[in-house]
């Protein structure tokens, strides 16, 4: 499907298959901001860039638009699932872990019947276990964003059959493994996970 261009004011709306640079605030029902987007990002519409019900909310738009949308958990992050809470040894993990990081798989000695293709968000720290959570981080939240589109362009073929410009709307990131026996080279002392202070985009560009 083309983009389609508004003849009356030589404006590109938005369809599957353009790319529109936007920016946003999202914030929870009570009204705390869980993130801003104050520079305008890419994102690929009708790929996998962003949230379904954003994506078709979007469709018909031009430069200079804005919108307020209300998102139930279903139709953004899911609801939150206790099934993916695990109590895992202290001593699995290395000594420099934090409440945030996040890890792909448990590590080895952890509970075998945890999904290994998952990401575990460190939850909290005793001195004798870690609990580890593989639900997103705003999993059963309903979130309020305010949209504003700032261009709109054809997209590339290449970023058509890729499906991605690559800044998900809060796609996980994939880090890599601090379980690795063997030095990778790699410093692990960082967090690799979110943090809804309004001013971290870890899982959008």
């Amino acid at each position: 499907m083309k983009c389609v261009w508004s003849w009356d004011n030589c404006q590109m709306k938005i369809t599957d298959q353009c790319v529109a640079a936007l920016t946003w605030t999202l914030k929870d029902t009570l009204g705390e901001t869980l993130d801003t987007l104050d520079e305008p990002v890419e994102f690929l519409i009708g790929g996998d860039d962003l949230l379904a019900k954003i994506d078709a909310a979007l469709q018909g738009k031009v430069a200079g638009d804005e919108l307020k949308l209300h998102l139930e958990p279903e139709d953004a992050f899911g609801d939150y699932n206790d099934q993916l809470l695990f109590l895992e040894p202290r001593n699995l993990f290395p000594a420099e872990i934090e409440v945030g990081m996040a890890f792909e798989g448990l590590p080895p000695g952890g509970n075998p019947s945890a999904p290994a293709e998952l990401l575990y968000f460190v939850s909290e720290i005793y001195p004798e276990h870690v609990v580890m959570d593989a639900n997103h981080p705003l999993a059963g939240i309903a979130i309020r964003i305010q949209l504003k589109v700032h261009a709109v362009r054809e997209a590339t073929l290449d970023e058509i059959g890729k499906g991605s410009l690559g800044v998900g709307f809060f796609k996980l990131p994939t880090p890599e493994s601090a379980f690795d026996d063997e030095d990778d080279g790699h410093d692990h002392d960082h967090d690799h996970g979110y943090t809804d202070n309004g001013n971290t985009h870890q899982f959008l560009h």
